[in-house]
């Protein structure tokens, strides 16, 4: 059992057209240190970390748990997709019980513009509803974040609410598309 509920962990690497969703690696450690450390990454991400203490913080195997990808191209580490439950403190939610499975995913910065996230989410969220199927997952992202706003249409989300949370507004969606309880 993990935090996915009956799934076993790590699944055999997703291949799309251009990419592979893999469990992480040794050799992934720099490309994790350069996402959460990024400026541009960290944007509506509650900004960057410092870089000395990515550097102490992260293990020599980073973001080896239940629910997280790497996006690899040519076998590089180029992003994350993760799963994980959706606190039922936080604001949005479809089920009354909350705790739905949540996208996230973070490219670095030169990885951007190219369709990758769009790619390598399709093929995530194909995984999950092959693996977990009838249940819904959710998306959070800031509205004023234009490039995750259109992702989220492209992969087919329908909005649930907006809210303020983080200090900014927030659009909260489902795929695939569920009535909202309560």
């Amino acid at each position: 059992m993990t935090e996915l509920g009956p799934v076993v962990w790590p699944p055999a690497p997703i291949g799309t057209e251009r990419l592979v969703l893999r469990e992480s690696e040794a050799r992934d450690r720099a490309a994790f240190i350069e996402l959460f450390a990024s400026p541009e990454v960290g944007t509506y991400l509650g900004g960057p970390r410092p870089r000395d203490e990515l550097e102490r913080a992260v293990p020599e195997v980073p973001g080896r748990r239940a629910g997280l990808f790497v996006i690899a191209l040519d076998g590089a580490m180029i992003g994350m997709i993760t799963f994980d439950r959706r606190d039922a403190e936080r604001p949005g939610h479809v089920h009354p019980d909350a705790r739905e499975a949540e996208l996230g995913y973070m490219f670095l910065r030169e990885a951007w513009g190219r369709g990758y996230a769009a790619e390598a989410c399709a093929a995530a969220l194909d995984w999950f509803a092959d693996t977990l199927p009838g249940e819904p997952v959710v998306l959070c992202t800031q509205t004023a974040n234009d490039r995750s706003m259109r992702l989220a249409a492209k992969l087919g989300f329908t909005e649930v609410a907006q809210f303020e949370e983080f200090g900014a507004e927030q659009w909260f969606g489902v795929w695939p598309s569920v009535a909202p309880s309560g």
